[in-house]
């Protein structure tokens, strides 16, 4: 008897810790206060969940990173200038109230009010979209469990675009995320080390030591000074008989480099890169970038080395390829937002004052989108719009919102920057917080551009079309990204970091 009630206590610990194992889980709700659901902790879904009053609101955050991305200071991390931590801010941090569940968003009944997300199995996410990282990860999938919201707020993003360019998203670094940073600057010290083997021929050196850039905007341009700036300043007092073979190419395939910018302040950039010996060559058709050498010359694992193919140049050999080119939609708002399962009777408005002749619950809708981006259409307050398939009527969903990259207003789109979505995350926040969501359409305030250049020398571009460009932009660039930053912490850090690399040189340690 003591060894059948032994097992059947057993057998009932192992039922308990399935069933705990499989069960659909979500955070408790909180009395009183309205759940508001945050998907994705960039510029706008981190800046909403820190500035939503927590009396009021049980915010959550759903997002694979654990972690807020200063993405204007990413290119300084890469190349040593600053540690990564500098551009870091945790999404759980004391007395912020913020509640987080590393995950992916897999599915949502804006109906029922409920989103289906993908725990991170492992508690370990790469920087890239879900398909491309089942690539990388264990294939072992997350628990899925369903959680409910008053509000939902999509802010997850995009991801860097590479047209389909044959071998680019395999052999590419991209710049979006502190382990990108991490890659490029191992990359860097790894194509010098290689490089300064006695046994390297000064042909895989010239190879080894070309640097090339894809894209002609702020991202790229910055990297190339930074690059610069390293290989210059710090690497050529380690490795003085290898600057000679160092060549920093940009390529674009518009016309001309920093569209953004007035054409004086281009053509400054441009000159100043020509003095440099940084090559500028635009219009440029990037065909396929693979690895080895130009000819098959040499085995991967022998040389490290890729091949960029262009359709003007033909085959180049380079060392590293970091791709700047754009931005393409999050596969979560391509796919898991394609449809609405059911018409959200309760929340939905129709845009039309006819009364229809069929329930809407009985029609086809989906999320109306950009044709031209994907993104989500938006009014002037971030309320997602719904499309019927056939009749194109349409309905705006009072408790569902898109802001940042993946927002597109109906009736003027703004440009998908680090700018645009803190302003509308910060609009968005403050007028939940007020309870006055219909008082007043967002506007947007341009504050300008800047743009670093290398040397201590900067352009910026403010809204009212001023122009500043030299050493006075680099320090007005310098302060108004440190007083960007968000925590004291990192405040006080940055500062500290660019004293001790400007005394004793760049950290270039590999790790």
């Amino acid at each position: 008897m003591r060894r059948l009630s032994l097992r059947a206590a057993k057998r009932f610990q192992q039922a308990r810790l399935i069933h705990h194992a499989t069960a659909t889980q979500e955070p408790p709700p909180d009395a009183g206060r309205e759940r508001v659901v945050i998907l994705g902790s960039g510029w706008a879904g981190f800046t909403i969940s820190r500035q939503l009053d927590k009396k009021k609101f049980q915010a959550i955050v759903v997002s694979p990173r654990s972690y807020f991305v200063f993405t204007p200071l990413l290119a300084s991390t890469a190349v040593g200038t600053l540690e990564f931590r500098t551009t870091l801010e945790p999404v759980r941090a004391r007395n912020t109230g913020v509640e987080y569940i590393q995950g992916w968003a897999d599915d949502i009944s804006f109906d029922r009010k409920t989103l289906t997300i993908e725990t991170i199995a492992g508690g370990q996410a790469g920087t890239g979209n879900k398909a491309e990282n089942s690539t990388t990860q264990s294939s072992k999938k997350g628990e899925l469990i369903d959680i409910s919201y008053d509000k939902l707020i999509v802010a997850v993003g995009c991801y860097s675009q590479t047209f389909g360019t044959k071998g680019v998203r395999e052999n590419a670094l991209f710049l979006k995320d502190v382990s990108d940073a991490r890659k490029i600057r191992s990359r860097i010290l790894n194509c010098f080390e290689t490089a300064s083997l006695p046994t390297t021929s000064q042909y895989l050196r010239k190879q080894l030591l070309n640097f090339a850039i894809v894209g002609g905007g702020p991202t790229g341009v910055e990297f190339a000074a930074e690059l610069f700036d390293l290989c210059h300043e710090d690497l050529s007092r380690l490795y003085p008989t290898l600057i000679p073979y160092v060549r920093i190419s940009i390529y674009d395939v518009a016309p001309k480099i920093l569209p953004m910018f007035d054409a004086k302040l281009a053509t400054y950039a441009l000159n100043l890169f020509k003095r440099d010996g940084i090559e500028i060559k635009t219009e440029h058709h990037i065909q396929e970038l693979r690895r080895g050498l130009p000819g098959g010359q040499g085995a991967d694992s022998d040389t490290g080395c890729l091949t960029l193919t262009t359709k003007e140049e033909g085959d180049v050999g380079i060392g590293m390829c970091v791709w700047s080119t754009g931005l393409m939609m999050n596969p979560f708002v391509q796919k898991a937002l394609d449809s609405v399962h059911t018409y959200p009777t309760s929340s939905a408005t129709l845009k039309t004052t006819e009364v229809p002749s069929i329930s809407p619950s009985k029609l086809q809708w989906s999320l109306k989108r950009q044709p031209r981006t994907g993104g989500l259409i938006v009014d002037d307050r971030f309320r997602v719009q719904l499309v019927e398939s056939k009749s194109q009527t349409e309905a705006t969903v009072s408790d569902v919102f898109a802001v940042g990259d993946v927002s597109s207003m109906e009736k003027s789109p703004l440009p998908a920057t680090a700018q645009v979505a803190n302003q509308e995350a910060r609009w968005l926040a403050e007028h939940l917080n007020a309870g006055d969501l219909n008082s007043q359409r967002f506007s947007f305030r341009n504050l300008g551009v800047m743009t670093y250049l290398g040397g201590m020398r900067a352009i910026m571009q403010t809204g009212e079309r001023r122009e500043i460009k030299g050493r006075t932009a680099w320090l007005i660039w310098r302060g108004a990204y440190l007083t960007k930053t968000v925590s004291w912490r990192n405040k006080l850090l940055i500062p500290i970091y660019w004293v001790i690399n400007w005394v004793f040189g760049r950290d270039i340690s590999r790790f």
